[in-house]
């Protein structure tokens, strides 16, 4: 048995026991053969994860995973915030996680498989930390444990004080060079976790699922996954894509766009919400997959000047969210174009592009004063004394704009055509602001001001 869960462990069944030991036990136990290609992609999606706290991670199969944390003490503010965070970070995607901090890899291990759930800071902590371990520990072959117990040799401590030579004749020189690089005696290279340089992660679920909200857990596993390879290669994501494989038809994408470059898990998993909110699921859902289509190097972040939003909390924050729960159609700015008519002077465009980017930047503003609230068809107005009226008789707070514009689509289907029209910025007794024009037919109101 190498595992065992809270209902296998209240029968009296133990990790390392014999499977007719654990049935015997449990009669009504149910065991499940370990896949190590799966297990070996796991570690490997949690070494991925762990890049948000090191860059220097090493996956130690099967089911160990080394951070290297030394230079990043004053990032997180000291060793017990980071292996706080770890676990935590562990425990939420379903992982139980046994620990410990020492000086040198091989002394961690140790003392994490043993349970030690302790932080050891220098040489003399340490020695007295592995004294205490017994000589099971280091997983040792059973021949070798069984021979120092019948020396009397139960801890580690107990075999500080053997010769060296008698000590490797007895157990062999494989063991006795474990206790040296242990100890940090012996150097202990260790072959570190490379990153892949395309962002691309696979998690098959324990159960189909129907509702597209209950996939936010599994998703964010992986965007776990991602904001810690992002930390290492010190990017931000604009664009990543969720794919859905679903148990019946071809696979599904939710794309995430953000309205800026972001590595914020919190605002991935915020989107992505969002987006799973509206999903209708046309077939249950049985693995997912996350993959980055298009990132930005890191800008190194400085201080603001004034008050500032925070990232993630902005303008480009809320038009991302509103595209999200309202539809990427929905959600989009006013543009000028190159035309004199008020009915075909502006275009929807991207409110987030760059304003050189001509007729698809937001609008930036009119030589004279315009509305952005456009009646769909003119509205006749009446005259009075040479007055206009709306409510009451207008006051013309403005000079005439002369418009005369769109010969060269006069009798197109849907096309404006040509117009001669002089503009004014009106004000009626009720204090409502209008825009209204006078030509050949009469007085018009055409738009209103806010």
């Amino acid at each position: 048995m190498w595992a065992v869960d809270a209902a296998a462990a209240a029968a009296g069944v133990l990790a390392g026991q014999r499977l007719s030991t654990a049935l015997g036990l449990a009669p009504g136990l149910r065991t499940f053969a370990g896949d190590a290609a799966r297990e070996a992609q796991a570690l490997a999606d949690l070494a991925c994860w762990a890049g948000r706290f090191t860059p220097t991670v090493v996956p130690v199969p099967p089911a160990a995973l080394l951070l290297e944390i030394g230079g990043c003490l004053r990032l997180f503010g000291g060793a017990p915030a980071i292996v706080e965070a770890v676990v935590a970070g562990c425990a939420g995607q379903g992982w139980t996680v046994s620990w410990a901090a020492a000086p040198t890899p091989l002394a961690a291990r140790w003392l994490a498989r043993h349970g030690a759930a302790r932080i050891v800071a220098g040489p003399d902590e340490l020695a007295a930390a592995l004294a205490v371990l017994p000589c099971t520990a280091p997983g040792w072959p059973e021949r070798s444990v069984a021979r120092l117990a019948s020396f009397g040799l139960h801890r580690l401590g107990d075999l500080a004080a053997l010769p060296a030579a008698g000590l490797r004749a007895r157990i062999g020189s494989d063991a006795v060079d474990d206790l040296l690089r242990a100890r940090g005696e012996l150097p202990d290279p260790q072959r570190p976790f490379v990153f892949p340089d395309v962002f691309a992660a696979r998690l098959e679920l324990p159960a189909r699922v129907e509702d597209a909200a209950a996939l936010a857990f599994a998703g964010q596993r992986l965007l776990a996954m991602l904001a810690g390879w992002l930390a290492v290669r010190q990017l931000q994501v604009r664009v990543c894509s969720l794919h859905l494989e679903h148990e019946d038809g071809p696979a599904s994408t939710v794309a995430l766009r953000l309205g800026e470059p972001s590595a914020d898990e919190g605002r991935l998993l915020r989107l992505l919400r969002e987006h799973l909110g509206r999903l209708q699921l046309g077939a249950p859902v049985i693995a997912l997959a996350l993959s980055a289509d298009e990132t930005t190097p890191l800008a190194p972040a400085g201080p603001g000047l004034f008050a500032e939003a925070a990232a993630g909390e902005g303008r480009p924050a809320c038009i991302e969210r509103l595209r999200a729960r309202l539809g990427e159609a929905s959600v989009h700015a006013v543009g000028l174009r190159a035309e004199h008519r008020p009915e075909a002077a502006t275009i929807a465009c991207d409110p987030l592009a760059d304003p050189a980017q001509g007729e698809s930047a937001p609008l930036a503003g009119f030589a004279a004063p315009r509305p952005l609230w456009l009646l769909p068809v003119p509205r006749p107005l009446g005259e009075r004394e040479g007055r206009p009226h709306w409510h009451g008789p207008l006051d013309l707070l403005t000079r005439g704009e002369r418009l005369e514009s769109g010969w060269w689509d006069s009798g197109e289907a849907a096309a404006i055509g040509d117009v001669r029209r002089d503009y004014f910025v009106a004000r009626n007794p009720q204090g409502q602001w209008a825009w209204v024009f006078r030509d050949a037919r009469g007085w018009f109101l055409h738009g209103l001001f806010a």
